[in-house]
């Protein structure tokens, strides 16, 4: 970490400004597998919080969370949970993908950022900022930053001026190959600012 740290200084003094206020980030880290991935459908366009909520009424109702066995609840039940129907679609498309074994999640550790991208954009409901965060937070992928996640692209306005999706691509390409350091830090920072815990 402090090999990424010592280059992000040097790319940006916005990372030393940071550290300087908040102290250091925590790093996330999340197990490989099927149940991060239904977390991580939950978290879509929602806080952590409420997400981790909806996880935990499922789990406590269904504590082996099991393509076999999501695949098998009812639409009502996911609904009483606070599951979107939307969001239903998609659990059940990612369960439905791993009983045909059109996908293999234990081998992804194995593979590039490339490749696990290619096979889990197949997924109907499993998008680019879902990919970044499996990527980051399971796989521990060094080089990513997700343009798609609300607190990374306000963080980069407030911090930065920067309001332009493209503009923000330039200047974060500057901060390779550690920018999912440098996100660690924007989220920190966001998070620190509101006064917000987040427990990944």
């Amino acid at each position: 970490m402090q090999q990424a740290i010592d280059h992000l200084f040097q790319k940006d003094p916005i990372f030393k400004q940071i550290i300087d206020t908040y102290g250091l980030p925590t790093i996330p880290k999340r197990p490989q597998g099927f149940e991060t991935l239904v977390l991580l459908i939950l978290e879509q366009q929602v806080s952590i919080d409420s997400a981790k909520a909806t996880f935990l009424k499922i789990k406590a109702q269904y504590p082996s969370l099991e393509p076999e066995i999501l695949i098998l609840v009812s639409d009502e039940e996911y609904r009483a949970f606070g599951v979107s129907r939307q969001k239903i679609t998609y659990i059940k498309a990612l369960a439905t993908a791993l009983l045909n074994k059109e996908i293999d999640l234990d081998s992804l550790h194995q593979k590039s950022a490339q490749q696990v991208r290619e096979e889990l954009i197949k997924i109907k409901g499993i998008g680019n900022w879902t990919i970044d965060i499996y990527l980051m937070f399971c796989l521990q992928e060094p080089d990513l930053i997700p343009l798609g996640d609300i607190a990374v692209v306000n963080t980069i306005k407030e911090l930065l001026d920067i309001h332009d999706k493209k503009e923000m691509e330039v200047l974060t390409d500057q901060w390779s190959p550690y920018r999912s350091y440098a996100t660690f830090l924007l989220w920190h920072y966001y998070l620190k600012k509101r006064k917000r815990t987040i427990v990944y």
